[in-house]
């Protein structure tokens, strides 16, 4: 369950995480927006998974896909379909409390302004961080996708399934950071919310929970 030794990949990773740290303590970056740049984080990780699932599917059409104690053959499509869908509702409640409790929505906006405008609150401060986490994850996770063959041999449901671990704990904390803003300790809390980021990031490995977690979703699957 727990990572021993740390990757480049890994470390490219924590420098991102304080990135927004750095700003907001010793460059006057707002709290906010660094928190703000948290939120778009599940959206960049979403875009990310989707480009996997797509680069799987060419190389491979499709994979099995195990539900209701049984096992089919569903297209790539169908998998990046169920994606975008099932993650864009965490995305969608993550935003959306975020947004109306940090109070970031422009006067006048409907409730979903952040989730359907992320991109428009972009500014040179944010970009610097967003940039930040792009690369990392580029580095960590799309580019040995792509250089190991992972597609080819990757389960579809892996692939996708494997932001989840990170998101929930991301939800909690974003939520959660949108609160603490309101109190004026927006500053404090984004120090202990980097810190507690990169410990589930860095050092618990999900991938390999869900590798055995979805291997017994199959294997009660194909008994049945």
């Amino acid at each position: 369950m727990f990572r021993k030794k740390l990757t480049l990949a890994d470390w490219i990773l924590i420098v991102a995480n304080m990135v927004p740290v750095f700003g907001v303590w010793f460059l006057g970056w707002d709290a906010v927006e660094a928190f703000i740049v948290y939120a778009m984080e599940t959206m960049v990780v979403g875009i990310l998974t989707v480009g996997k699932l797509l680069v799987a599917t060419f190389a491979r059409g499709g994979d099995e896909w195990p539900a209701n104690g049984t096992v089919s053959r569903q297209s790539g499509f169908f998998f990046i379909i169920f994606f975008i869908l099932h993650f864009g509702i965490f995305a969608l409640v993550q935003t959306t409390i975020f947004s109306q409790t940090a109070g970031i929505t422009p006067p006048g906006s409907h409730t979903l302004h952040f989730f359907f405008k992320w991109y428009t609150y972009i500014n040179r401060d944010i970009a610097y961080m967003l940039a930040a986490f792009i690369i990392s994850y580029l580095a960590k996770s799309f580019i040995p996708y792509i250089l190991n063959d992972e597609y080819r041999t990757t389960s579809f449901m892996i692939i996708m399934f494997q932001p989840y671990g990170r998101i929930f704990i991301q939800q909690f904390t974003v939520i959660l950071g949108s609160m603490f803003l309101t109190l004026g300790a927006g500053k404090i809390f984004v120090l202990v919310f980097s810190a507690i980021k990169i410990a589930f990031e860095i050092f618990i490995d999900y991938d390999k929970m869900l590798n055995k977690t979805m291997e017994n979703v199959r294997n009660r699957s194909t008994k049945q």
